[in-house]
């Protein structure tokens, strides 16, 4: 078997991570380094150029907005950053949403195959809702994800219903042990630029104004209201639960500042050498921007750089590795395989929607995707954090795998299946394999470095855990290039094809 270079892999992480590369935030200095890099890199190891054009570019027309909003209620004004976060994905000078009713709807969730509503039918337009964060707490291990956070407990999903509704803007209700990290990590990741794809329409999957409230603000305007945060919370853990108006109008306005921009996902592959089989893909994906430069913070500029290095240099230096242990075989798969770094998965996987909704391979032919967003940094692990765990077969490729390691796998619970690039793949109906770290260390990380200026190369960093996922998830797509049969998404998966 072809060896992962821990050695190669850390080097790689250092050059992306690094001050130069000023972030790697999309549309700027740091994107003409990062793709310029990857190009050469795709090259040097022999790959083919991806997109059937020739190059190693598929262009990605985004709109970048600047929002700064306002909201108040009752007299009162709350403060942007600190109390709340809110942005648009309409590339408008200015949208507003002036004295619109709040409404309290629990947890957002409409699951018939679950015998749940939130919405009774409410008439919701042109309203402003708030929700919890996760799923309805049902003690039915079968309903829902049970422990693990599902489709249903995300906030992609929770804005979509929102605007299929009709409502003007919605509100999540952000609690830190719920959401698995904390408030900061919103406001770093939605409370500067943020980016949608260029559209001539709305984006369908978001109100006019989507947000977070911090908790406490958010049990404040519940008191105004003359409701209790807690008490509605347990209100909303049952099926009877129905809207409650808060009696209490919002107003919430977004003044933009929008650029017009090309970002580029970065493309390489390796033929499929079966005559028929080639035409089918196994993608590898992982993104390779960040959040580029806050020159408002304090310091160096060092430490106004986020260079995620976890997030997601190691992820884009992992298919570095994985496609050259792909081109040190003798005789190249069946299927072809297909290298993506996606660029805006920051900006809520735009990169990877992108690709799915203009594939430069037919998503019907896309047999798997294996996607990689983070790397274990800290060391050996007995176990495998398989996110999507009971989804489809890919899941019995990576128990085979893991068990030949003297490993076990275990379902990652903590709903990042749900906001990954692997979901746009998931959605449009290919089956994913999609690992998290298990390392003791990997919390630590979380709570005090991830979307930071702070996750950076660290000294004490052991590839080990890194290079060893790195060994089960190249022998995986492998297997899905050279089997006859190929993954297949289970009975009652949410993505499975029709």
């Amino acid at each position: 078997m072809p060896r992962i270079d821990g050695a190669t892999l850390l080097e790689q992480i250092g050059t992306l991570a690094s001050d130069e590369f000023e972030g790697r935030a999309p549309g700027t200095q740091g994107e003409a380094l990062t793709i310029d890099y990857l190009q050469q890199q795709f090259k040097k190891l022999g790959l083919e150029p991806g997109n059937p054009d020739g190059s190693y570019l598929q262009a990605v027309p985004l709109v970048g907005i600047s929002s700064h909003p306002t909201l108040s209620y009752g007299g009162k004004q709350l403060k942007f950053g600190d109390d709340y976060v809110a942005w648009t994905a309409r590339a408008q000078p200015t949208v507003e949403v002036n004295d619109s009713e709040l409404v309290f709807v629990g947890y957002g969730v409409q699951a018939p195959e679950f015998k749940w509503d939130d919405y009774k039918g409410a008439d919701l337009k042109g309203k402003t809702l708030v929700m919890l964060i996760n799923d309805p707490p049902l003690p039915d291990p079968k309903a829902f994800a049970g422990p693990a956070v599902s489709w249903y407990g995300r906030w992609n999903y929770k804005f979509e219903i929102a605007a299929r509704l009709g409502a003007a803007a919605a509100l999540i209700v952000h609690e830190t042990k719920a959401a698995g990290y904390p408030y900061e990590t919103v406001l770093n990741g939605w409370g500067r630029e943020n980016f949608a794809l260029k559209s001539k329409t709305p984006e369908p999957y978001l109100p006019a104004i989507a947000g977070w409230l911090q908790h406490e603000r958010a049990c404040e305007l519940l008191q105004a209201a003359g409701l209790d945060f807690k008490t509605l919370k347990q209100r909303a853990a049952s099926r009877d639960f129905k809207p409650i108006p808060l009696g209490i109008k919002l107003s919430l306005s977004t003044v933009n500042a929008t650029r017009e921009l090309v970002s580029h996902n970065v493309v390489g592959r390796i033929p499929g050498s079966d005559p028929q089989l080639k035409n089918e893909v196994v993608v590898y994906s992982a993104h390779w921007d960040h959040f580029g430069i806050d020159e408002t913070l304090p310091g160096p500029r060092t430490q106004q750089i986020f260079h995620g290095a976890v997030d997601n240099a190691s992820g884009v230096a992992a298919l570095l590795q994985i496609a050259r242990a792909y081109k040190e075989l003798p005789v190249a798969p069946k299927r072809t395989i297909l290298f993506v770094a996606t660029t805006a998965e920051e900006r809520g996987l735009l990169g990877a929607q992108y690709y799915v909704r203009h594939p430069l391979y037919p998503i019907a032919r896309t047999v798997l995707n294996i996607n990689i967003n983070g790397l274990n940094l800290w060391g050996r692990t007995r176990e495998v954090d398989l996110s999507g765990m009971g989804k489809s077969s890919a899941d019995e490729i990576v128990t085979a795998l893991a068990a030949r390691q003297g490993r076990v796998v275990k379902a990652d619970n903590n709903g990042s299946y749900y906001r990954g690039d692997q979901l746009e793949f998931a959605r449009a109906g290919v089956p994913t394999i999609y690992l998290r770290s298990s390392a003791a260390k990997t919390m630590h990380y979380i709570a005090n470095q991830y979307h930071t200026v702070n996750d950076v190369v660290q000294a004490n960093w052991n590839t080990g855990g890194a290079v060893e996922d790195l060994n089960l998830l190249f022998q995986a797509g492998y297997q899905a290039a050279q089997a006859k049969d190929t993954p297949k998404w289970k009975d009652g998966a949410e993505f499975q094809r029709r």
